[in-house]
C-alpha cells in the first residue's frame, strides 16, 4: 500500500448460514458504507469451500454498487455510470494504478463464525481465581469456553479425562498458580491433559493445540509432559501475582493459534487467508474490540449484546479505580452458549421457564401452544415471524435470552478476586463468587444492541423496548442498535495498519452502523401503585413541555432527535435515585434518538403482575411503539 489513504473497502463476515459483505468508500472527505450483499455460507457438503459464499456475497455488492453509482446521489463521483468489478476469475482483485476504471478494492479483511467459530476448554488451579482469568482470557480472543476445570471444582480426575474426550475442543488453555509459588498442581492438570490424549475436533491427524500460561517455573516439566503428544505453546502467566491480571499474551496466542490450527483445518479457509489483508478473526472477537474501542475512544462505560442463534455474547467496558487512585478501562466478553434464537430457543424455554417467557407475551395464550411455537422454532431455525402473534412470541423469548446472558455476564465481570488479603491455597479454595460486579448500572452511559431480534425488528421502537425490558437500565443510559450488525468487520478494519482504516472503522461506525435509539430515564427505588416517582422539566423540540410528576409503574415515549440537545431537570421523589442519591436532582443535557426519549417509572428492582387479565393491560399500556411513527429508513426497517 502506499501512503495515501485507502478508499475502497470491502469486508466480510462468514457466519455460520450466512456470509455478509459490505462496500466501505470515501465518499467526500468521509467514508461511508454504501451497499450490502449476503450469500448462504458454504462451508459444508456439498460445496466445502468457504470463499464460493464470499464470491457470492461480494458479487451482489459488484450489482447494488453499480445501481447505487446510477443514481442522482452519485453524480459527479468517479464511479458514476461505471460497472463496478471486484471478483475477476474467482479471485477478488486489488485496484491496479493503471485501471481507469478503478477495478477492484484497496484492502480486503473477513470474519468468521463458520463451523461454530473457536471452541475451547480452559484449565485453572482455583475455580475462582486463576480459572476465571484464564476463561476471560479466552472470552476476549473470541472462544466459546465450552468447560472450565479446576482442582477445586469438585469433579474427580477420571471425571475430567471422560469431560475432555468427549468435548474434543479446538484448543486447551492451562493456568495457575503465581510465579513464585512452588509449581505442583499445574503439573497436576497437564497430567490430566496427557492422559486424555485430546483430538482436535476439525482435522484427522493434527495435534492439539495446547497453551501453558501458568507458573513460569514449572515451563520444563510442562514441555516434558505435553509437548511429544500436542501442539504446546508457551507464554507468560496471565495471573503472575494475585495482583496482576496479564491476559494479553494468551489472548493473542489463542488468536494465533485460531489461525494456523483451527482455520487452516475449515474447508476453504487456506485459500481466505490467502485473500485477506488482516488476518482473518473470530465474529465475537471482532465485535469486543469495536465495542471496547468506542468505550475507550469516548471514555463512556459502554454495554454492547450480540444475539444469535446459537449463542448470545455481552461486553462490557467499565472505568475502574485501581488501589493507587489510577482510573483504568476494564474489558469483559462472556459468551452464553446455550441462549440463542433458533438452534438453542428450546434451551431458552428451560433457563428461563415457561412463566417468564409467557409474562412477556401481551395477549392470553395457552401454555402448550407456546411450548409447540418455541418447538417448531427450535427444528426450523432459519423461519422469521410470519404475523404481529408470531413476533410478539419471538420478542418475548429474545427478552428473557438477553435477560439471562446479561445475568452471567455481571456475575462473570468481576474484580480479581484474592488480592485484598493474603491467603493460602487451601483458603483460596474457598473462594466464593460475592465479589461484587463492576458491571454498575447506575454508571452506565452506552448500552448497543445486535444481532436479528435487535437489528432487523420491524420498528425500531421495539428494539428499544427489548432492550429497556431486559437489561433494566437505571438512570440515565443512551440506547442504540448496531443498524445491519457490522460491527465485526468494523471491529478488524480498525485493526489494519493502513492508513485510512481506523478513521474508516469509527467513522462508519458513528454514521452508518450505530443508530442511537432513546435515552432512557429510569429512577431506581420501590414503587407503590399510584405514587409520584419522579418529575421531568424540559421544553422538547417539537414544542412539547415537560414539568410534571410521573406515577409509578409508567413506561412513556415522547419524540425527541438525538441532533439536538436538550437541558434536563430530572427530581426523583424521596427514596427514588437518577444517579446522584436518593431524592437528589440531576440537571444535564441530553440527546434522544430515532426513537427519542424514554421514561421508565416502573422501578428497581422490577416485578411484573402474574396475573394473566392484568398483565396483558400492563404490557399493552407499555407499548412504546402505539404513538410512535418512523420519520425515515432509520426509525423502521
Amino acid at each position: 500500500m502506499s501512503n495515501q489513504e485507502v478508499q475502497t473497502i470491502i469486508a466480510t463476515d462468514c457466519g455460520s448460514t450466512t456470509t455478509k459483505a459490505i462496500l466501505i468508500e470515501k465518499v467526500g472527505n468521509e467514508y461511508r458504507q454504501l451497499v450490502r450483499g449476503e450469500a448462504p455460507t458454504t462451508v459444508e457438503a456439498p460445496f466445502e469451500d468457504v470463499t464460493k459464499g464470499v464470491l457470492n456475497a461480494i458479487m451482489e455488492l459488484e450489482e447494488l454498487a453499480t445501481e447505487y453509482y446510477k443514481t442522482d446521489a452519485a453524480k459527479g463521483s468517479r464511479f458514476y455510470n461505471k460497472p463496478r468489478v471486484f471478483v475477476k476469475n474467482e479471485q477478488i482483485i486489488r485496484k491496479d494504478p493503471n485501471d481507469k476504471n478503478e477495478d477492484g478494492c484497496d484492502i480486503y479483511i473477513s470474519t468468521s463464525s463458520a463451523g461454530g467459530g473457536l471452541q475451547m476448554m480452559v484449565f485453572g488451579v482455583v475455580k475462582g481465581m486463576t480459572a476465571e482469568s484464564a476463561q476471560r482470557a479466552a472470552l476476549g480472543a473470541g472462544a466459546i469456553v465450552m468447560d472450565v476445570l479446576a482442582i477445586n471444582d469438585g469433579r474427580l480426575p477420571h471425571e475430567k479425562i471422560e469431560r475432555i474426550r468427549a468435548l474434543r475442543p479446538d484448543m486447551i488453555l492451562i493456568a495457575g498458580e503465581t510465579d513464585q509459588a512452588k509449581p505442583k498442581h499445574v503439573i497436576g492438570m497437564a497430567e490430566l491433559v496427557k492422559s486424555a490424549r485430546p483430538t482436535a475436533r476439525l482435522g484427522i491427524g493434527f495435534a492439539l493445540p495446547v497453551i501453558y500460561a501458568g507458573n513460569q517455573r514449572a515451563n520444563d516439566d510442562i514441555k516434558t509432559i505435553l509437548e511429544k503428544d500436542t501442539a504446546l505453546s508457551l507464554v507468560p502467566n496471565l495471573r503472575p501475582t494475585l495482583e496482576k491480571e496479564n491476559l494479553r499474551p494468551a489472548s493473542d496466542k489463542i488468536h494465533d493459534l485460531f489461525m494456523e490450527h483451527v482455520m487452516q483445518q475449515a474447508p476453504g479457509y487456506d485459500k481466505l487467508m490467502k485473500w485477506t489483508d488482516a488476518p482473518i478473526m473470530p465474529t465475537p472477537g471482532a465485535v469486543g474490540l469495536i465495542i471496547n474501542k468506542i468505550a475507550v475512544m469516548q471514555n463512556k462505560n459502554v454495554v454492547g449484546v450480540d444475539i444469535g442463534g446459537a449463542t448470545t455474547d455481552v461486553f462490557s467496558t467499565f472505568k475502574l479505580e485501581d488501589r493507587d487512585g489510577v482510573v483504568h478501562q476494564k474489558f469483559n466478553r462472556t459468551v452464553s452458549a446455550n441462549l440463542g434464537m433458533s438452534y438453542s430457543v428450546s434451551n431458552v424455554l428451560l433457563e428461563a421457564g415457561l412463566d417468564n417467557i409467557m409474562r412477556w407475551v401481551p395477549f392470553d395464550m395457552d401454555e402448550q401452544e407456546l411450548r409447540n411455537r418455541i418447538g417448531n422454532k427450535m427444528i426450523r431455525p432459519t423461519t422469521i415471524p410470519q404475523s404481529k402473534e408470531d413476533l410478539d412470541i419471538e420478542q418475548a423469548i429474545a427478552r428473557e435470552a438477553l435477560r439471562l446472558s446479561f445475568i452471567q455476564h455481571r456475575s462473570f465481570a468481576v474484580g480479581l478476586k484474592g488480592i485484598q488479603q493474603e491467603k493460602g491455597i487451601s483458603e483460596a479454595f474457598d473462594a466464593d463468587s460475592s465479589n461484587d460486579s463492576i458491571v454498575n448500572m447506575m454508571k452506565l452511559d452506552l448500552l448497543v444492541g445486535s444481532g436479528g431480534v435487535l437489528s432487523h425488528a420491524p420498528l425500531r421502537s421495539q428494539s428499544a423496548h427489548m432492550l429497556v425490558d431486559s437489561f433494566l437500565p437505571e438512570g440515565i443510559t443512551q440506547l442504540a442498535v448496531d443498524s445491519i450488525f457490522m460491527m465485526p468487520q468494523l471491529g478488524v478494519l480498525s485493526e489494519v495498519k493502513a492508513p485510512g482504516c481506523d478513521k474508516a472503522a469509527m467513522e462508519v461506525f458513528d454514521k452508518d452502523c450505530l443508530i442511537y435509539l432513546a435515552i432512557s430515564i429510569c429512577p431506581v427505588g420501590h414503587v407503590k401503585e399510584g405514587k409520584p416517582v419522579v418529575r421531568i422539566k424540559a421544553d422538547l423540540p417539537d414544542g412539547t413541555k415537560l414539568n410534571e410528576w410521573i406515577n409509578a409503574n409508567q413506561l412513556l415515549r415522547y419524540d425527541m432527535p438525538y441532533d439536538t440537545e436538550v437541558e434536563f431537570e430530572i427530581e426523583p421523589a424521596s427514596g427514588f435515585d437518577v444517579g446522584e442519591g436518593k431524592g437528589k436532582k440531576v440537571t444535564r443535557k441530553l440527546r434522544g434518538g430515532v426513537v427519542g426519549l424514554v421514561i421508565d417509572t416502573r422501578g428497581r428492582p422490577f416485578n411484573i403482575t402474574k396475573d394473566m387479565k392484568n398483565r396483558v393491560e400492563m404490557l399493552n399500556k407499555w407499548d412504546i411503539s402505539k404513538n410512535y411513527k418512523p420519520k425515515s429508513h432509520k426509525d423502521g426497517v
